[in-house]
């Protein structure tokens, strides 16, 4: 079920359909948001935080296709695509693109509630079995013993302070997801913390130095103009 904390962006140029879809939507419980420009979509999607995206094809400045795909990039968030295009080509293309499912207009409002409910289940399993059964957290050959505070490549230990470490874990536990600095330093560093946020930089260089340079296997990739984010 759909609690308060269920975010999802609704990205459909006909208002009249994301008005509906919204209303819809928060009666069964779930928070929306409404954009109707495909670019725009994009910059919200990298900069605020979305549990799902209803995602229509055909929108003004950037396709739906594009918006898919340039997500991709950065993010596993699961993306449902609603549009009046129903031919197979054009299911085949937003699937391959990543699209986690795809519906065709018109449709029963509650086929969409069950799919957006089948889509936030497997996300929030997925996002469990990125934590092991001992309460560890892996990265391709990284595992971080949580209880331990500890961290491994390929078996060996990876000498790092309590900070490097605590960074490093809020890193890898929102893996796939771009966190900007500001949002970092406040919940690695804590909210009463007055530096700025180039210390951010400075701990993610440690980080590389450790990591990414001495196994030749790059971790932490950087979104121009944003911050940082952990892929697999």
């Amino acid at each position: 079920m759909p609690t308060k904390d269920t975010n999802i962006l609704i990205v459909e140029d006909e208002w009249k359909i994301a008005r509906f879809i919204q209303m819809e939507l928060e009666h069964e419980g779930f928070k929306t948001v409404i954009e109707t420009n495909g670019r725009q979509a994009l910059d919200r999607i990298i900069q605020e935080n979305f549990d799902l995206i209803l995602l229509d094809i055909m929108l003004p400045e950037m396709s739906g296709i594009e918006v898919c795909r340039r997500v991709r990039e950065i993010s596993q968030i699961p993306i449902i695509m609603i549009t009046a295009k129903g031919a197979i080509e054009d299911r085949v293309m937003g699937l391959d693109i990543g699209a986690d499912d795809y519906l065709t207009k018109p449709f029963a409002i509650q086929e969409l509630l069950a799919r957006i409910r089948a889509a936030v289940r497997k996300k929030n399993k997925a996002s469990k079995c990125q934590i092991l059964d001992q309460g560890n957290l892996r990265v391709k050959n990284l595992v971080l013993f949580s209880k331990r505070f500890e961290a491994q490549v390929n078996g060996q230990p990876i000498e790092l302070t309590k900070k490097e470490y605590g960074l490093l874990e809020y890193l890898v536990r929102n893996k796939h997801i771009v966190l900007d600095r500001e949002h970092i330093l406040q919940d690695v560093w804590g909210y009463e913390y007055a530096g700025n946020t180039n210390v951010v930089d400075v701990y993610i260089r440690y980080l590389r130095s450790k990591l990414d340079e001495q196994f030749g296997e790059k971790y932490i990739h950087t979104v121009r103009g944003i911050g940082y984010v952990v892929k697999d």
